[in-house]
């Protein structure tokens, strides 16, 4: 695999955070302008938030991102030191944020994890990891939380009942669907049979019109292969607590929004559940979100699925929501990553006479 620095460096680009700030304050400035729930006296209402709560909801962000820096370190067995691995989280973050959804920034997270002296191989499996481990969590997570949602899962509103009608669960199930496809086919082709997986591939795109992304698809098998040699054979030792770190990670991401929701409004063990598992649902709709970092998704489908519990409150509450969740990595990665261009590529090598000194 030949990375592709230029485009890589296009998304690593701090300049990029102005692109989903300008959207997000536009849709912000949109919803206050046309929307008569919210006013003057709604924006104060940010005041009435419960301390405590939202302390809480900051500790379970760092708690987050504290386990995305284990999980690394674990995964990459140890080859990053504490700081490196805060760096190659927070440009990860960063990347993800500036590109849509959709898009993600797998081929950045390859490139920062080779550049801080991992081989290419190496690099690319562990990033495979992370990408199985992720979707395996939504894949098997889903369901069970939906099943203690007990149905309460799909809001009920007007403009998702005009706009969507029944069209949002076919969008869920119809995605869920997709990612549970493409999460077990991968693991298969990973942990069981790279070499049939690639030799499929080939001759999907040896189709006629296919046929251009065939060298496309070669170099993605050979990919897959020199990844599952890198990681069979590895202990449950290995497994075991990276396992743990992404259900840690994930379930932290989603408590989050409880402990902010319970900052202005108190609720019941049975709406904690449904508010979890209806950020699934949102996870899934801002995952086909065309916009960086799903700017300006997030904030309209925040109001549609949490109204029913915030109420006056949902406008200042998916302005925290985004402060907390979202602008931090924009803000950190604009600031680390000029040094850590600096550290990478300029590092001074010292000379025999600089190192008598």
């Amino acid at each position: 695999m030949k990375l592709d620095n230029k485009k890589i460096f296009k998304t690593l680009n701090p300049n990029k955070v102005w692109v989903p700030i300008l959207i997000g304050l536009g849709i912000v400035f949109a919803m206050f302008y046309f929307d008569p729930n919210v006013n003057t006296k709604t924006l104060k209402g940010v005041f009435d938030a419960s301390l405590p709560y939202i302390f809480l909801a900051i500790l379970v962000i760092i708690f987050r991102d504290a386990g995305y820096v284990y999980r690394i370190r674990e995964i990459t067995q140890r080859e990053l030191t504490w700081t490196r691995a805060i760096y190659v989280i927070i440009l990860w973050e960063f990347a993800s944020a500036v590109t849509p959804s959709v898009v993600g920034g797998t081929a950045v997270a390859i490139f920062i994890l080779n550049k801080e002296g991992i081989k290419l191989g190496r690099a690319i499996s562990f990033v495979m990891v992370t990408a199985i481990l992720d979707n395996l969590f939504f894949v098997i997570g889903a369901p069970i939380i939906l099943f203690f949602a007990k149905g309460n899962i799909f809001p009920d509103s007007k403009i998702l009942e005009n706009q969507l009608e029944n069209s949002l669960q076919a969008i869920f199930w119809i995605s869920y669907g997709l990612y549970a496809t493409y999460s077990l086919i991968m693991a298969a082709a990973l942990f069981y049979r790279p070499r049939v997986f690639k030799w499929v591939l080939i001759k999907i795109f040896s189709i006629k019109w296919l046929r251009k992304w065939k060298h496309d698809a070669q170099e993605y098998g050979n990919q897959i292969i020199e990844a599952s040699k890198e990681l069979s054979g590895k202990r449950w030792s290995y497994w075991i607590p990276i396992i743990l770190a992404t259900i840690f990670i994930w379930s932290s991401r989603y408590l989050m929004l409880n402990a902010l929701i319970s900052a202005y409004v108190p609720l019941s063990l049975d709406n904690h559940v449904i508010v979890f598992a209806r950020q699934v649902i949102m996870w899934i709709v801002m995952m086909i979100s065309p916009t960086p970092g799903s700017s300006g998704t997030a904030e309209f489908f925040f109001g549609q699925f949490f109204t029913q519990f915030l109420d006056g409150y949902t406008f200042v509450t998916s302005i925290l929501w985004r402060l907390l969740s979202y602008y931090p990595y924009l803000i950190l990665g604009a600031i680390f990553l000029p040094r850590w261009i600096r550290q990478v590529f300029f590092k001074k090598k010292k000379t025999p006479s600089q190192s008598h000194d």
